[in-house]
Parts: C-alpha cells; sequence; structure tokens
C-alpha cells in the first residue's frame, strides 16, 4: 500500500513558476515509477509527467514539453513537478499517481493522491 501526498498548489500569473510534491508512504517508493496527471472542470484526468523508478527515464507529452521537468528523491520518498511559463490552460487539480513499471495511460496507476489545486491567472 502506498500513500501519496501532494502540495505546493497555488495561484500564479501566466509565466510564472510552480514547484509540486507529492510525498509517500509506506515501504518501497523506489520500485514505483511514478507520473503526474492533472484534471480541469469537464475534462479528462491527462498524463503531465512520468518518471521511471531510477529516474533515468521521463516523458512528457507536448503540452508541458520544454516547460515542465519530473524529479524525484527516492531518499525521502518524494516526486516533484517543476512548472515553468504556466499559462492559462495549465489550471487544473493536480495529481500524483504510482504505478510498478512506467506508463503514460492512467489506468496503469494503482495508487493516487488527493490532489492539489493549480490555477493560472491570464
Amino acid at each position: 500500500q502506498v500513500q501519496l501526498v501532494e502540495s505546493g498548489g497555488g495561484l500564479v500569473q501566466a509565466g510564472g513558476s510552480l514547484r509540486l510534491s507529492c510525498v509517500a508512504s509506506g515501504r518501497a517508493f523506489s520500485s514505483y515509477a511514478m507520473g503526474w496527471f492533472r484534471q480541469a472542470p469537464g475534462k479528462e484526468r491527462d498524463i503531465v509527467a512520468v518518471i521511471s523508478r531510477s529516474g533515468g527515464q521521463t516523458y512528457f507529452p507536448d503540452s508541458v514539453k520544454g516547460r515542465f521537468t519530473i524529479s524525484r528523491d527516492n531518499a525521502k520518498n518524494t516526486v516533484y513537478l517543476q512548472m515553468n511559463s504556466l499559462k492559462f490552460e495549465d489550471t487544473a487539480v493536480y495529481y500524483c499517481a504510482a504505478t510498478r513499471r512506467i506508463a503514460e495511460g492512467k489506468y496503469e496507476y494503482d495508487y493516487w493522491g488527493q490532489g492539489t489545486q493549480v490555477t493560472v491567472s491570464s
């Protein structure tokens, strides 16, 4: 069992930056690939970033590529999402999630956090 708690969301102006954190409790954090997803009102929950168990492999969709980075600190059981050059359309609830094997699809993830709101003002 893995419990995930996100933090770092908030209100930011367009062009600004935020860093989200997700702390995992439970054992063997390093045995899980981690993903960040987001969901805007009335929309599907979409992938934002993925990082492999070791941190050596990452994935970003085109919508955030070059603006967002993902990293992890296995010693601290924490995964981060650095978001730069934020746009109004980045406004959403952001979730972190854990899966045994690196994946882009949300149905591949077994554990989810409660989400943190990110609001970008235009």
